[in-house]
């Protein structure tokens, strides 16, 4: 007889609330500390030393923060999908709790991509905003955003409320594919992707080593925030547990 397969351990330890509080409370020092590292860096390299680009000057130096921006915000979309499938089929409560942590991360981050986009489009464009299929469909992004987290805050019953977030997170998949070949489906003003993993970066080392300092610097910096985010849950939902009583108390 075949054997059944199993999920890992390290799964179901994923949903334990102190399990997480505690391999966290580990691992958020060193995020923290490799985020503000690596946005420093990065920051005073692209902006500061970075040689501007031959045909939009300083201007593209929007670029390492819009980048960043525009690919975190759709990761932490993906993950917070992820998260909420976990929820409906395991019924993993700290799961749930992350995809609503990561509702109000992925706004913030949507809009600070959006706004970088506005900032870059004006001289580049001649505008702040133009119905482009990949503004349009960032647009739409921080709009799932806002209408999960949306249900999170109405829903009183945090199972239902977390559902109708994990199922409209599930759909609102169908929008990322759209968002990354926008610029290869349709004839859009915005720029193809700056570099990607399996192709050579069409830019001299110069300029995208500090965007890929930053892109990690952001990826560390959101880790911080939904750990953050995720633990305040954590505590507000255990509150009657043994464990977060004695944590309150100092035991």
């Amino acid at each position: 007889m075949a054997k059944s397969w199993k999920m890992p351990k390290w799964f179901y330890q994923l949903g334990s609330p102190r399990w997480f509080y505690d391999i966290s409370s580990r691992l958020l020092p060193w995020f923290a500390v490799a985020a503000v590292l690596l946005l420093v860096l990065g920051a005073a390299w692209g902006l500061a030393f970075a040689p501007p680009d031959y045909q939009q000057g300083n201007s593209f130096r929007i670029i390492y923060i819009h980048v960043p921006a525009a690919v975190l915000a759709q990761s932490c979309y993906m993950l917070m999908a992820v998260a909420g499938a976990i929820s409906l089929i395991w019924k993993m409560k700290v799961a749930d709790m992350v995809a609503k942590s990561c509702a109000p991360i992925g706004a913030t981050i949507a809009i600070l991509a959006l706004a970088t986009g506005a900032i870059w489009g004006k001289p580049t464009w001649g505008a702040w905003w133009v119905w482009d299929a990949r503004l349009t469909s960032m647009l739409i992004l921080l709009f799932l955003y806002i209408g999960v987290y949306t249900l999170h805050s109405a829903i009183d019953n945090e199972v239902n409320a977390g559902q109708a977030g994990a199922v409209l997170s599930l759909v609102g998949l169908v929008n990322i594919p759209i968002i990354k070949y926008s610029v290869e489906w349709w004839n859009t003003l915005h720029q193809p992707a700056t570099f990607t993993i399996t192709e050579k970066p069409k830019m001299v080392p110069e300029m995208w080593v500090p965007l890929l300092v930053m892109v990690i610097g952001f990826y560390c910096f959101f880790a911080v925030a939904l750990m953050l985010r995720t633990r305040t849950e954590i505590l507000q939902r255990e509150k009657r547990s043994s464990w977060v009583q004695q944590l309150v108390e100092g035991k």
